[in-house]
């Protein structure tokens, strides 16, 4: 079963060099510069924008590849185990991700959703940090101000409201830093995305809309929400858009740096439609068998975005023992650090609710803190209760 289009007609835009008005045309042609074979197809428009791309930083991006796919699956040891409450798998979404982090500059500003795990990671969070929310043990997880990047958005598609609000302010700063919002393909069905496309299209903002097409939300797929390519509703708003294959690492550069570009000089926003496939549930708590086809499953395995760059190294002589060996620590390490980490997390006391709610002392705050302290006080000391009872 080929599910990669999902819609004929309707108008698009975008490309390289294209301006913030759209052009007229029925669908788009999906943007692959690694084929799933690993084979490399020259794109005359793409081209220019990765061939600064060294076969060591194509090592580094295959690293990436591997290790964010390790972070996912202790991850989801870890829920299977207990140890984490839920967790959202982005197993087969890795070249999205770690294609258009990795065009990124340290200033630029990532507006997430609770997927991009992959992101966090290039961005510098701790692994430890990346799973305080799905333990419960925390409301965040870390501070956005020390990687530039937001803690994750559990609400469908608000994140693009505030990726718009900060793109404002870049363009009122006068600075040519870039904010990059990520969600999927159900997202767009939310007012608030196509709320915050409005605004972004409007003052023209330096934004990159970066949409993860994994064909599922949940359990609808994305035939039923979209009649036609997703990257064809943004030109409706006057924002250009790009289709590219989401398993291709440097197809998803390439789009995302000319994005970045155009925003930078002052094109305003951009719409990428990444299509790719979520290999595994929406979340741990989730059962995809009960909607989905297996035969479309073992579809997306072939056009795996970690077997294809492997294919293209091992093209290029550079796929060595000693370098799969070195990948392979690199992997057992961040899953050793990320499960202790997880394990060895302190749990929050109970006032800790009260942290970080303000940026300053405020009296409602600390009579609700005071009034809750006295509540607890009330119990008595549980672990003084619990040592009576044993000496007993």
């Amino acid at each position: 079963m080929v599910t990669d289009e999902v819609g004929q007609g309707g108008t698009t835009a975008g490309g390289p060099g294209n301006s913030a008005g759209h052009q007229g045309g029925t669908g788009q042609n999906l943007v692959q510069l690694i084929t799933p074979a690993g084979e490399r197809v020259s794109h005359p428009e793409y081209d220019p924008w990765v061939q600064d791309i060294s076969d060591e930083q194509l090592c580094s991006l295959y690293e990436d590849l591997v290790v964010t796919r390790r972070i996912d699956t202790e991850a989801t040891a870890l829920q299977r185990q207990g140890e984490l409450g839920l967790w959202p798998p982005m197993l087969g979404q890795e070249a999205a991700q770690i294609g258009s982090v990795r065009a990124l500059r340290d200033d630029d500003f990532v507006f997430s959703s609770y997927r991009e795990n992959g992101v966090a990671y290039c961005r510098g969070v701790k692994l430890t940090d990346i799973l305080r929310v799905w333990r419960g043990n925390a409301s965040g997880g870390w501070d956005p101000y020390t990687v530039n990047m937001s803690t994750p958005q559990i609400i469908i598609g608000s994140q693009t409201l505030h990726a718009t609000g900060y793109a404002m302010g870049i363009q009122n700063d006068g600075a040519d830093s870039v904010a990059i919002t990520y969600f999927g393909d159900g997202a767009t069905s939310e007012g608030d995305v196509n709320e915050a496309m409005v605004f972004a299209a409007s003052f023209q903002v330096p934004l990159v809309f970066f949409c993860q097409n994994n064909h599922w939300a949940i359990s609808e797929p994305v035939r039923l929400q979209s009649h036609v390519q997703i990257a064809d509703r943004p030109v409706g708003f006057g924002i250009p858009s790009m289709r590219v294959d989401g398993n291709d690492v440097l197809a998803v550069m390439a789009a995302t740096r000319v994005a970045l570009d155009r925003a930078r000089r002052g094109g305003g926003p951009t719409f990428i439609e990444a299509v790719t496939y979520r290999m595994g549930p929406h979340t741990t708590a989730d059962d995809p068998t009960r909607y989905r086809d297996p035969n479309e499953l073992e579809d997306w395995a072939q056009k795996d975005p970690i077997r294809r760059v492997k294919a293209l190294l091992e093209r290029k002589g550079l796929f060595t023992q000693e370098l799969e060996t070195a990948i392979q620590q690199k992997a057992d390490a961040v899953a050793r650090e990320m499960r202790t980490g997880c394990t060895t997390m302190p749990d929050p006391e109970p006032l800790d609710v009260f942290k970080h709610v303000y940026s300053t002392p405020h009296s409602w705050l600390d009579r609700q803190q005071d009034h809750y302290s006295r509540y607890l006080d009330s119990f008595g000391d549980p672990a003084g209760a619990a040592s009576e009872e044993g000496a007993r």
